[in-house]
């Protein structure tokens, strides 16, 4: 990582809850995402100054604070994941940042089998950080789910520099330069993608 790239990574300093979040996140062998790109999902959330928000991928909530963080103070957040035990591990997170249990909504199950069950255009940003092969599956139904104006974000979107480099042809990186690629396509999105942390590809649903 070059000096600059490094700067802009940590250029803000994260809070005790979410450092110790990280640490949890560690010992249970879940990569949330990085300083960098955290920052930017708050960033994002408070743009739209967000009040319904689905995470695909609890982890151990990690990228949930820094959505609540930018979320509006009413917002509710729905995380979805097949971990129990990182659910838990974000609950404890979520107590020590004072965060009140009505604002999230932590749901145990298979991602494509729950996003169905939610309301057509009903969230403001929608942040995907799950399993690499069901990518393209993820971005559909985050499409559907988004209000017009609403946001798309997108974790690993250079999934450790593989993307950028068509000779890498593993599973995963395939299935996320292909999301990567509808997205960039789709003349009803705004994209972006951020070089920060694993690389952050963002999008606006036009409305």
């Amino acid at each position: 990582m070059t000096s600059s790239r490094s700067y802009a990574e940590f250029f803000l300093t994260e809070d005790e809850a979410v450092l110790a979040a990280r640490g949890r996140a560690a010992e249970l062998d879940c990569v949330p995402i990085g300083s960098g790109g955290g920052a930017a999902l708050r960033f994002l959330a408070a743009t739209i100054n967000a009040r319904s928000v689905v995470e695909i991928g609890t982890g151990a909530g990690v990228s949930a604070l820094h959505l609540l963080a930018g979320m509006a103070p009413e917002g509710i957040l729905t995380s979805i994941d097949t971990e129990a035990v990182h659910q838990r591990a974000a609950k404890k997170a979520f107590a020590e940042a004072g965060i009140s249990p009505g604002r999230t909504r932590l749901i145990n199950g298979r991602a494509l089998d729950v996003l169905p069950r939610l309301t057509d255009a009903a969230y403001d940003l929608v942040f995907i950080d799950a399993a690499k092969l069901e990518y393209g599956n993820y971005v559909t139904e985050a499409l559907r789910l988004l209000r017009p104006g609403g946001i798309l974000a997108l974790d690993n979107a250079l999934y450790h520099d593989r993307v950028a480099d068509p000779t890498q042809r593993d599973e995963a990186t395939v299935a996320i330069r292909e999301a990567g690629r509808t997205i960039r396509e789709d003349e009803n999105l705004v994209p972006l993608l951020i070089p920060l942390s694993d690389g952050l590809l963002a999008a606006v649903k036009k409305g």
